[in-house]
């Protein structure tokens, strides 16, 4: 195996260890100059609760990152089990019309607010994204939320998931 080779099977290595840690789903949306733009997102954690900041993490090779570094506020929706087809059609780069195939009402600021999922928290971007080796991190802090409870999707071993119960 040379240099080159290693690399992949590397990544394809850390890619799977990573996958043993299960996490929400959730899709992240803004108005853009275009129109609203969003993405799924699946490292998205709280950061403060005094302020109430959270981040996000999106890949530097992106095409939404323009409209991320620029915008003035987005919104996370944490996904609902049951919601898998939204994740992929947010993660699916060149999707002729995401928006369309989801029902939404603009929220703070027009960040799309989806319908249908467990929590939405708009956010308010405090500073530019940060650059973290093939990815930015995206800070906001949390200016309206709402929670409807219900159970989320998640994603662990590349898989989208249901929860399966309380641990005793």
């Amino acid at each position: 195996m040379t240099v080159t080779d290693a690399r992949p099977a590397a990544d394809t290595l850390l890619r799977r260890t990573f996958g043993q840690f299960a996490t929400g789903v959730a899709v992240v949306t803004t108005a853009g100059p275009d129109g609203p733009a969003g993405l799924t997102v699946n490292s998205v954690a709280s950061v403060s609760l005094n302020p109430p900041l959270m981040l996000w993490c999106l890949r530097q090779e992106s095409a939404s990152l323009e409209v991320f570094s620029t915008c003035r506020a987005f919104a996370v929706n944490v996904l609902a089990a049951g919601q898998s087809e939204v994740a992929r059609t947010f993660a699916t780069r060149d999707h002729p019309d995401r928006f369309g195939t989801v029902s939404w009402t603009p929220g703070h600021e027009g960040a799309p607010v989806l319908s249908g999922v467990t929590a939405w928290l708009v956010c308010r971007r405090t500073s530019p994204p940060i650059p973290a080796g093939d990815h930015v991190v995206v800070f906001g802090e949390v200016v309206r939320h709402h929670a409807f409870g219900g159970e989320p999707l998640v994603f662990a071993q590349s898989r989208f998931r249901r929860l399966c119960g309380e641990e005793p």
